[in-house]
């Protein structure tokens, strides 16, 4: 199988799970979603100028919280699922556009958005250079990316991926702070900083934040 095949398999696949959890996702993560979301939140610092792309929107949690913050910044959404954007549109989150989309192959002009969020999505991404260099071509000069995601640095997170990898096929993998780091290195990001840290006594996340060049 192709890579690009392999792709469009798991993108289905991510389809097809979403469409199954949209309805009840929210309420069986609620303080996973509103905690990851606070992590992403914390390191904006959004100025209502900017402009602000968030990849895989899921249910709005981070797009909802961030017109409370900043009512006049300007904010888009995109996710693989239709399912939950439904979700997140039935929130009515005010003056945000949706699209259906893929990290992979986003549909936006180089150049287009100050600032980049991602949160627990990128443990889906098959190809995550791919995506990372879609995120930086998207990005203004100068512009900042934030991602928040799983840590594989923490044993929870470690068995559930181990577990996901043999019976989930929307799940891709995990990765640590270090890996992470690389990975933004590599893909030509600047001022990389990797944090990680516990949202509850069991489960770790990380957040990565970094800019494209000037």
């Amino acid at each position: 199988m192709s890579n690009k095949d392999g792709q469009r398999k798991r993108e289905v696949a991510v389809r097809r799970e979403y469409g199954r959890l949209a309805a009840v996702y929210d309420k069986r993560w609620t303080h996973y979603v509103r905690a990851s979301a606070e992590q992403t939140l914390d390191r904006i610092n959004l100025t209502e100028s900017e402009l602000l792309l968030d990849v895989g929107c899921g249910s709005g949690e981070v797009l909802q919280s961030l017109r409370r913050m900043y009512p006049s910044a300007g904010a888009v959404g995109i996710d693989i699922s239709l399912d939950m954007l439904r979700v997140t549109k039935e929130k009515s989150v005010p003056n945000v556009p949706l699209t259906s989309g893929s990290a992979a192959a986003l549909p936006f002009p180089s150049e287009t958005f100050d600032i980049v969020t991602s949160t627990s999505a990128f443990h889906y991404w098959r190809d995550p250079m791919l995506s990372l260099d879609e995120l930086l071509r998207v990005l203004k000069p100068g512009g900042r990316m934030v991602i928040t995601d799983w840590c594989h640095d923490y044993l929870a997170c470690r068995i559930c991926d181990q577990y996901l990898r043999l019976f989930n096929a929307s799940h891709f993998r995990t990765y640590g702070k270090e890996e992470l780091g690389g990975l933004l290195t590599a893909a030509h990001f600047e001022d990389v900083l990797v944090e990680r840290y516990k949202i509850s006594w069991l489960w770790g996340m990380m957040t990565a934040q970094a800019r494209r060049p000037a």
